[in-house]
């Protein structure tokens, strides 16, 4: 079967300002050809989501945009809007793409921005380092994205400080860099031998559920999601902790960053999960996910009773390892002398 592209030309009139950061307002008019049939839906990007800000009827195989956007930003095109877009990145006044519709858009090229060129090497690389790739290319809206996406869940505090510092300050209005400095006071909070934060949500069953009314035993606080593969795959290995810990003071509260309750609790029996399971269906918005900084899932912390952190992202045989050390038979044979 032959891949069908659109071969779509960008051309972005210039309302107020310029290209330049930070972001200026400007009027998308975008005309594309397309053998597919059906709409071109225009995505933006924020927060890890995509939210659909105008559609095109194709009509004897053409559409066009004309809709008010920021420069530069990461926005997305796709034919079904319930469907991962095409990530662009548009940073100049003129681009051409040829948008291929086939799965994963695996040959679709972009001419005429820089930001997008830089994404796409970015994605063929591997063992990047963040301060070298920030250093080489510091005024890009890439290096703002790379660093917000793919790198702020497994840095401390301190890198993410060093490492935003590498940025240009023409990026300081960026959504990148702002919910960045946000980001070391919160993990700071929430490191291990800190309190952990107090939050209420709501259960499967639409009751209200508070974490500091539920402490008394160690939590481990999870964070997943039914449409996220890796926590998943990851929840055997939960179960697995909870059946053997359970009747000695372990329990576990998930938290899920769903937007489709009807998946949440699909997946909840699926899984065998048996536990309180708790969600404001917020997906990347969730609050319990703000309070504790997670930017990445399967995410968790280990309360104690008492409410203190005394462990973060155990996984596999580290969570098994460590709730032995906790609670297993050494353990209770030592609180007992």
């Amino acid at each position: 079967m032959k891949t069908l592209k659109s071969v779509i030309a960008l051309a972005f009139g210039v309302v107020a300002g310029n290209a330049a950061f930070p972001q200026a307002p400007a009027t998308l008019q975008l005309d594309g050809r397309t053998p597919v049939t059906g709409k071109v839906y225009l995505q933006k990007f924020q927060n890890k989501m995509f939210s659909t800000i105008d559609s095109s009827k194709i009509t004897n195989g053409k559409f066009r945009f004309a809709t008010p956007v920021q420069l530069p930003e990461l926005y997305g095109l796709t034919f079904d809007k319930d469907k991962a877009p095409y990530f662009l990145f548009l940073d100049n006044p003129k681009a051409e793409i040829s948008l291929d519709s086939a799965k994963y858009f695996a040959n679709t090229t972009v001419k005429g921005s820089a930001a997008q060129d830089l994404f796409s090497l970015y994605k063929t690389q591997r063992g990047v380092k963040i301060d070298e790739f920030i250093k080489a290319q510091p005024a890009s809206i890439v290096s703002a994205y790379v660093l917000y996406r793919d790198f702020s869940y497994r840095l401390t505090p301190e890198e993410i400080e060093s490492n935003v510092a590498l940025l240009d300050k023409s990026l300081a209005g960026t959504q990148y860099v702002q919910v960045l400095n946000g980001l070391p006071a919160v993990l700071r909070k929430v490191a291990v031998g800190n309190k952990a934060p107090d939050f209420t949500s709501t259960d499967v069953n639409g009751k209200s559920f508070t974490l500091s009314q539920n402490l008394g035993k160690y939590i481990l606080l999870d964070f997943w999601a039914a449409w996220c593969g890796p926590c998943r795959r990851e929840n055997p290995n939960v179960v697995k902790a909870f059946e053997k810990y359970k009747d000695r003071g372990f329990t576990v509260i998930g938290v899920s960053l769903d937007k489709s309750k009807a998946a949440w609790v699909k997946a909840i029996k699926d899984d065998g999960l048996n536990w309180t399971q708790v969600s404001d269906l917020k997906y990347w918005d969730s609050e319990p996910a703000k309070l504790f900084a997670v930017r990445a899932i399967p995410g968790n912390f280990l309360i104690a009773p008492d409410g203190t952190i005394v462990g973060r992202n155990l996984r596999g045989a580290e969570l098994q390892q460590k709730l032995e050390e906790l609670l297993g038979a050494s353990a209770a044979n030592a609180a007992g002398k």
